[in-house]
């Protein structure tokens, strides 16, 4: 299977970090975009492997780190993981991910000279 590559408009709305922020999906879209089915994303929701946006909401809405999960979790179950495997590994990718970004930030903000 041929690689997909990421061309300049995909990166440029992975770069949009005020666009990333204010994606808000309810879950019936977000099982359109992801392949995965509600029923799936609901359960995903009552393990606490995912949260909607808004927990008092009766409308259950996901961001994009969320949505993320969601993609991540079902590549890794159509692997051969389980569901708390794989809910596990990407969970220790995202702490991981985060800290580099930490990192990154602390880097860039030191002084220079």
């Amino acid at each position: 299977m041929k690689k997909k590559e990421i061309d300049k408009a995909d990166l440029d709305i992975l770069m949009d970090v005020e666009f990333l922020v204010s994606v808000i999906v309810a879950i019936g879209e977000v099982a359109n975009i992801t392949g995965v089915p509600q029923r799936k994303i609901r359960y995903w929701d009552e393990k606490g492997l995912i949260e909607p946006v808004d927990k008092t909401s009766t409308y259950r809405q996901y961001d994009y780190l969320n949505i993320k999960k969601i993609v991540l979790i079902q590549e890794l179950l159509d692997e051969g993981y389980t569901l708390d495997t794989a809910s596990k590994k990407v969970n220790e990718r995202f702490v991981k991910v985060a800290d580099v970004f930490k990192r990154v930030c602390a880097l860039k903000n030191q002084p220079k000279g």
